[in-house]
């Protein structure tokens, strides 16, 4: 599982502790770039991008961000209405994951109600590296050139990328933000397979990552 590549690379004292899932900036040394991230939150700004494809949606849990972290989606509709609903909830489960990093929480709400099995496992492992290292995540995300595929079974895939030239760590003991440098590693592509489950939400129940993505550079 992954979503982010490395954010703790970037931080020399817990240089040690380098993400496989998350990141931030670029500078990531840890693991190559074949596995780099998972999912991830609102305020700020965000491009218009699908409403909430409708389970109910009292039932979602809500996603309050710090204003310290942005998000862009460049995710026009599609006129779809099935795809247009699984990009709606990929937005969603990506802000979910951010969440349960900035609430420090391995066992988030948010996170639980878009991610499934393997998934869910994978992004309450990556969670917990920030928890145990003391460190959360600021800066700005835009995710771009989504490619969605929708099955009569109920399953869907979706790829994306994701710029993370101006995402970073910040260390919660001192307040600290390491920024690091833009390179071709701020750029990481994403491929996840989701199911339709009981509540009618475009569950992940997959997502890989690659740091460097040819097809996400600039």
């Amino acid at each position: 599982m992954n979503r982010r590549p490395t954010l703790l690379a970037a931080l020399a004292l817990t240089a040690t502790a380098a993400l496989t899932l998350s990141a931030c900036g670029g500078d990531d040394s840890s693991k190559g770039k074949d596995n780099d991230k998972i999912a991830g939150s609102d305020t700020g700004k965000t491009s218009a991008s699908p409403s909430p494809s409708a389970s109910t949606a009292a039932d979602r849990p809500k996603i309050d961000l710090p204003s310290d972290l942005t998000y862009t989606f460049d995710w026009p509709k599609t006129g779809d209405q099935d795809k247009d609903a699984v990009l709606s909830d990929s937005e969603q489960s990506i802000k979910a994951v951010d969440l349960a990093i900035v609430n420090q929480n391995a066992l988030d709400k948010a996170y639980v109600y878009y991610y499934e099995g393997e998934a869910a496992v994978g992004v309450e492992n990556f969670v917990k590296e920030y928890v145990d290292a003391k460190v959360s995540i600021t800066g700005a995300y835009r995710f771009y050139n989504p490619e969605v595929a929708v099955d009569k079974d109920g399953t869907a895939s979706l790829s994306y990328c994701e710029d993370q030239g101006k995402a970073y760590a910040k260390d919660l003991k001192n307040g600290k933000v390491r920024k690091t440098k833009v390179t071709s590693d701020s750029y990481v592509i994403y491929h996840t397979s989701l199911k339709k489950n009981g509540k009618g939400v475009w569950a992940i129940q997959k997502i890989v990552s690659q740091r460097g993505s040819a097809k996400c550079q600039p």
